[in-house]
C-alpha cells in the first residue's frame, strides 16, 4: 500500500515516513502543496495525509482540486488547527478523517489502517483476539478468559500494537515511535516499564504467557506452540 504525505514540518514528516515505513507501507513525502498536488494527480496512492497549512497551496485547495477532478483517494487531514469550523470545512470538501497535532502514532496508524480497509471495501473488524485475550476497539475494553482487564490509554495502545502484529518481534524503538508521541525520548526505560506493567495485568494472573522478551531484539506476542 502506497501513502503520500504532504507535510512541511521536517521533523513531523520524517517521523511519519519512518513510522509508516516500519509498519510496512510505501511512503512518498513532499513539503510543498503544489508538488503534493502534482504527485497526487500523476501517481497512484492508496491514501493521502495532508497538512492544512502548506507553502504554495494549502491542504484544502489540494483536496478541493482532487475531488473536483473525480479523484476519490482517501484523505486524512493532519493539522494543528483544532477549531470546529476548520474540521467541518475539511469534511465538507471531502476529507475522510481529521487528526489534530500533537498525536500518538498508534492512533494515526489505526486511522490509516481503517481508511485503507474502507477504501478496499473490506469490513472493518472492531475486535482483536489472540488465544483467550480479546480487545474491543470500540468499547476500549480488554478481557482475558472472560475476565475484565483495566488498562490505561498507553497500555491499551501497547496491547493493540502487540495484538495487531502477533508473531512479529517488535524492537523497542518501533514500539516507542508507534505508542508514544513524537516528542518521546527513546533513551529512557519507559517502554520496558510499560511492558512490565502490561504483563502484570495480561499475563501474570493466567497460566499461559503471551508477551515474550527476545533478548537483544525486543518483544513479541505469540501463543505457545504457534511460533
Amino acid at each position: 500500500m502506497k501513502v503520500l504525505i504532504v507535510e512541511d514540518e521536517r521533523k513531523t514528516g520524517s517521523y511519519l515516513r519512518q513510522g509508516l515505513s516500519e509498519a510496512g507501507y510505501s511512503v512518498d513525502l513532499v513539503a510543498d502543496g503544489v508538488e503534493g498536488l502534482h504527485m497526487a494527480l500523476t501517481e497512484d496512492h492508496d491514501l493521502l495525509i495532508l497538512d492544512v497549512m502548506l507553502p504554495g497551496m494549502d491542504g484544502w485547495q489540494i483536496l478541493e482540486t482532487l475531488r473536483r477532478g473525480g479523484r476519490d483517494v482517501p484523505v486524512l487531514f493532519l493539522t494543528a488547527r483544532d477549531q470546529v469550523e476548520d474540521r467541518v470545512r475539511g469534511l465538507e470538501l471531502g476529507a475522510d478523517d481529521y487528526l489534530i497535532k500533537p498525536f500518538a502514532f498508534s492512533e494515526l496508524l489505526a486511522r490509516v489502517r481503517s481508511l485503507l480497509r474502507r477504501g478496499r471495501g473490506e469490513p472493518e473488524s472492531t475486535t482483536l483476539k489472540v488465544a483467550d485475550l480479546e480487545l474491543d476497539l470500540l468499547g476500549h475494553r480488554a478481557t482475558r478468559a472472560g475476565q475484565r482487564i483495566d488498562l490505561t490509554a498507553k497500555e491499551f495502545a501497547l496491547l493493540e500494537l502487540f495484538m495487531r502484529r502477533k508473531g512479529e518481534v517488535l524492537p523497542r524503538s518501533l514500539i516507542a515511535s508507534q505508542v508514544w508521541d513524537m516528542n518521546f525520548d527513546s533513551d529512557t526505560n519507559v517502554v520496558e516499564v510499560a511492558v512490565r506493567r502490561l504483563r502484570r495485568k495480561v499475563d501474570e494472573p493466567f497460566d499461559n504467557r503471551l508477551i515474550r522478551t527476545i533478548r537483544g531484539m525486543g518483544y513479541v506476542m505469540e501463543v505457545e506452540g504457534e511460533a
